[in-house]
Parts: structure tokens; C-alpha cells; sequence
């Protein structure tokens, strides 16, 4: 029996080649496994197949965040090559980064348009606390993102090791995203069409919210306990509908991790915006949602053990073993399994 407190009991094998460097087009013929709670039965359908699958009486929430271009190349003052990596603004003025190459509090590092960041101190979590300037000016979150837009790349995970292209602008996007600040994408709203979306609200109840990823959510859990692990925040916000559905006894499919840990955080605070913390495992199981549908995720990370938090570790790592030997496309733009 493995031990759920191991971080070493949350890895699995994968073949690089399972690794999707790209979505399968059209969007709803991506894979997608079926994971039945009460039989444990696991069946295969594809994503055009899913208002079909959804439990009759749920309502469907999904993130309508909007990722950011939030990958910026430019050049030290010795003349070097810098990247800098947008995560979160912590203040008007103020940005959480990660930054690669070495740098020091009171660098200067520069990118095209005249912007500068200016490296105020360096955390131990390997980020970076700046600030941006343009032609002498402090930006602030909204003048930053714009300027993003035209300087920056889109925010590609690590695990996809090739340059970001024209497409993954629409790719890695889901069809309605639309509040700014995410800096990556939640995934499993990546598979939903414009059709299948029609389809799901002529059946169900769909509600929004936002929650902002950032890039910690590709962070592995380093401490040989789970419970050691200290989560990453990241901003959220729920619709009055989303509130109004949660408060009610309607059973709920959550599209997708984000949204998953937003339901619970408002469950457990009533807290309708803030900083999400929570670390749904199988010691802190959700208590509000009932259904869940999402990608396939990197071992030892605190996705998977979202996951092992609905359906419990040996469950979870049989589904895993299943889509690896059924060749299933994993991560961001990978197929995707849905628990009901």
C-alpha cells in the first residue's frame, strides 16, 4: 500500500513522446478518458462526446481567465541575454517574475519599446519582486499587460521545448477567456469549441469564474512529505452565478483544476475574491464539488494529487497507467479524463 504523505507514491513513468507539442485540430477529437466513481469502470469516448457524458442535474463552471504574453527577451546592462517571466503583480507597481540568468537586487535589465525592469529583491522561491518602466514611467498591471501584448511571447510550459508560433496564440487560449492575467492557460478549457459549449449550455447551467494561473502551477512538490509543501497563491474571482451555484445543492463539474480549487476555496472562506492557496490532496479532500474534468499532469505535482483527492492514489495511478499504455496525449495541449 503506498504511503499518500510520499511525494515519491505521486510518480509515474511517461515516454517523452506522449508529451503533446501541440493540440489535435479540430479541438473536440482530442481523446478523452471516462472515469466512473461508482463502478471504477474506465471507458474511452473523445471530447465531442462530453454534453453527452455530464450527469444530467450539474452545472458546468469553467475559468474565463485570459493568458497574458508573458514571456519577454531582452538584455542585461553587461550586454547579455535575459528572459524575464511574468507571474503575478503583487501591487500596483509591483511584479512577481521569474527571471533567467543570474541577476542581483538593483539590476536593470532591458526589452525592446524602451521597457526596463528594474530587479527590487530576489526571493527564496526563485522568483524575483520588480518593477517595469517605460521612458521613466512606473507601469501598473493594466499599462504592462498592453505593452506585453506587442513585446512578449506566449507562456509556453517548460515541457514544451520549442518556440512559441503565431498559433499557439490562438491554442493555447480557450474560446472564452477573457479577464487578463493568467501566465498559463487552463488546459482543459483548451478542448471546448464554440459547438460544444452550445451544446453543453442547451442541457446544463453554465457559470464563470476567474482565476488567475500562475506560474507556480508547474512547480513539482520538492518536499519528501506533501504536507510540507507550501502552495502557491494565485488571484481569484467568482461570478454571482458561480456563488449562487456553489451555495446551492446542484452537483458540480469543474472544468479543469483552477476551477476545481476555486469552488473549494469559496466553500471552506465564502470569500467571493482573494488569493487562492489551497492544496486539495487526499488529506484536505473537496467538500463542494462532485464532478471533474482536466488534463493529464506532470508526476509528483499538486495537480495529480488534486486528482488522487476525488478518487483516491491507486485509482488515480491506474487511470494514469491506462492513458500511458492506451498512448494518450499528456499535459497542456494532451487529452484529457473526466471523473463523474
Amino acid at each position: 500500500m503506498s504511503n499518500i504523505n510520499d511525494v515519491s507514491s505521486y510518480d509515474y513513468f511517461l515516454p517523452e513522446e506522449l508529451i503533446a507539442k501541440e493540440p489535435v485540430l479540430p479541438k473536440e477529437e482530442a481523446r478523452l478518458l471516462v472515469y466512473f466513481k461508482n463502478t471504477k469502470e474506465i471507458k474511452h469516448y473523445k471530447f465531442k462526446d462530453l454534453s453527452s457524458l455530464i450527469p444530467e442535474d450539474a452545472a458546468v463552471i469553467f475559468n474565463n481567465t485570459k493568458v497574458i504574453k508573458a514571456r519577454i527577451l531582452g538584455q542585461k546592462e553587461s550586454g547579455g541575454a535575459c528572459e524575464v517571466m511574468l507571474n503575478q503583480p503583487i501591487s500596483e507597481n509591483k511584479f512577481s517574475v521569474y527571471i533567467r540568468g543570474k541577476v542581483s537586487a538593483g539590476s536593470i535589465l532591458n526589452f525592446p519599446d524602451n521597457l526596463k525592469v528594474n530587479v527590487l529583491e530576489l526571493n527564496d522561491d526563485g522568483t524575483r519582486v520588480v518593477n517595469f518602466t517605460q521612458n521613466g514611467v512606473l507601469l501598473d498591471n493594466v499599462h504592462l499587460f498592453s505593452e506585453l501584448e506587442k513585446i512578449g511571447h506566449v507562456p509556453l510550459p517548460p515541457y514544451i521545448k520549442r518556440a512559441d508560433t503565431k498559433d499557439d496564440e490562438s491554442w493555447y487560449q480557450s474560446i472564452f477567456a477573457k479577464n487578463s492575467g493568467a501566465v498559463a492557460a487552463p488546459t482543459a478549457s483548451l478542448h471546448i469549441s464554440e459547438q460544444m459549449l452550445e451544446q453543453i449550455k442547451t442541457k446544463h447551467e453554465v457559470a464563470y469564474i476567474t482565476l488567475h494561473v500562475g506560474a507556480g502551477t508547474f512547480k513539482g512538490v520538492e518536499c519528501q512529505n506533501i504536507n510540507d509543501h507550501k502552495m502557491h497563491s494565485e488571484f481569484y474571482e467568482l461570478s454571482e452565478q458561480a456563488q449562487e451555484i456553489i451555495n446551492s445543492n446542484k452537483p458540480i463539474l469543474g472544468v479543469g483544476t483552477t476551477v476545481t480549487r476555486c469552488v473549494e476555496e469559496f466553500a471552506r472562506s465564502k470569500q467571493a475574491s482573494g488569493f487562492c492557496k489551497l492544496f486539495l490532496n487526499l488529506n484536505n479532500k473537496p467538500i463542494r464539488q462532485n464532478y471533474l474534468l482536466t488534463n493529464f499532469h506532470l508526476p509528483k505535482s499538486t495537480l495529480i494529487m488534486l486528482v488522487t483527492s476525488f478518487i483516491g492514489l491507486e485509482e488515480t495511478m491506474r487511470i494514469y497507467k491506462t492513458a500511458v499504455d492506451e498512448k494518450y496525449r499528456f499535459y497542456s495541449y494532451g487529452d484529457g479524463m473526466l471523473i463523474i
